[in-house]
Order: C-alpha cells, then sequence, then structure tokens
C-alpha cells in the first residue's frame, strides 16, 4: 500500500514561516519561531492551512489581545528555511515537543 503524498508547502506560506523564523538574517539561524495574527487578516487562512497539514500549530488566549500565535513544527520549518539556513538548536528542540504534543 502506497502511504499518501504529503501537500506541498505553498509559497505563500513558505514566506510566512521564513516571517516566523526570522529569516534571512545574517547568521543564517532561526532565533523565533512565531507570528501573531489576528483571524481577520488575509494570511490568517494560510496559517490554519498550515495547521492541518501538520506544518504548525496554533495557540489561542487573552496574551495576544485577542490574535492567534502560531508556531511552525519542525516539519514545517524544514520546508520553510533555505538549503543554507539552519534552525537554532532552541528552535528544534521547541519543535520537536510541538510535534510530541500534537
Amino acid at each position: 500500500m502506497q502511504k499518501a503524498k504529503e501537500p506541498a508547502m505553498t509559497e505563500a506560506q513558505r514566506e510566512l514561516g521564513r516571517h516566523a523564523l526570522g529569516f534571512p538574517n545574517k547568521r543564517n539561524t532561526s532565533y523565533r519561531n512565531h507570528f501573531c495574527i489576528g483571524a481577520c487578516s488575509s494570511d490568517h487562512r494560510e496559517w490554519e492551512l498550515m495547521v492541518l497539514n501538520g506544518y504548525a500549530v496554533k495557540r489561542t488566549g487573552p496574551s495576544w489581545g485577542g490574535d492567534d500565535m502560531f508556531h511552525l513544527t519542525l516539519k514545517g520549518a524544514l520546508l520553510a528555511r533555505d538549503p543554507k539556513e539552519h534552525l537554532s538548536r532552541e528552535d528544534s528542540a521547541m519543535m520537536r515537543d510541538l510535534e510530541a504534543a500534537r
């Protein structure tokens, strides 16, 4: 039995993911993993699709003024970065924890 093919990350989703990771930067290493956005924003739907595909997780609550906070999973971060870019040790550990909690 063949394994189902994972949906590709769109270019728009990749750019949002890169921004969440802090790319591009001089060190070519991520220094964050978050993106705060309101439900009325045009990019919110892209983040929701990334959550459905396992590329991100969503957190809600009063801490973000009614907006949603999204974090990339390791799978999503690896798709978002360029080949010569790296994920920081701290970000990678957080992403593994996020995937384990799903």
